[in-house]
């Protein structure tokens, strides 16, 4: 900033036409108030550091627990793979089929750590008996066996759903595009 009133007052100094110094001035002072919200914007900038920068480990944790959130993120993970599942048996993928089907497991598994209340519907719907049918089925590489298992998954999802009281979440394209035609 001071560097801008240095530039106006030799400004003055060299021109004596009231009009020619008006429109300098005027541009300085421009181009000076432009850069103050660019200073104020690179103090402004955050830490990329989001965790390391609290104080204790207390306060690092909760911030970890608030960005990994609850099991709407596995969920969406879970209705991704269970769309990519369904694209394979479509093209006879049984190894990317089988491949998601896992992944759909451990992404489960993962979520209950951070949502323990969804355990007791999880296991006794999906985990315990629909995963290992379903994982045989799979397995068979043959297309009747492997759909036959897909529909049962589709039913078990659809069933903790219920049983957790979100059954709103059966009514969206993921269920009813993959229904038996």
């Amino acid at each position: 900033m001071d560097d801008c009133i240095q530039i106006i007052f030799k400004r003055v100094e060299k021109n004596t036409d009231h009009i020619s110094l008006a429109i300098g001035f005027s541009v300085v002072l421009v181009f000076c108030l432009m850069m103050i919200p660019l200073e104020a914007k690179e103090e402004a900038i955050a830490s990329k550091h989001w965790i390391t920068e609290m104080e204790t480990n207390t306060e690092r944790f909760e911030r970890i627990e608030r960005y990994l959130r609850g099991f709407d993120q596995t969920m969406w993970e879970v209705g991704e793979r269970y769309e990519k599942l369904y694209q394979a048996l479509k093209d006879d993928n049984f190894d990317l089929a089988l491949y998601h089907w896992a992944k759909i497991k451990v992404t489960i598994e993962n979520g209950l750590m951070k949502r323990p209340a969804r355990k007791m519907n999880a296991e006794a719907i999906f985990l315990s008996t629909t995963w290992p049918d379903v994982n045989s089925a799979f397995n068979s590489k043959n297309n009747t066996k492997a759909w036959k298992g897909f529909f049962k998954a589709r039913s078990a999802c659809m069933a903790c759903h219920f049983a957790e009281k979100v059954s709103f979440i059966n009514d969206q394209p993921m269920f009813y595009d993959s229904q038996l035609k």
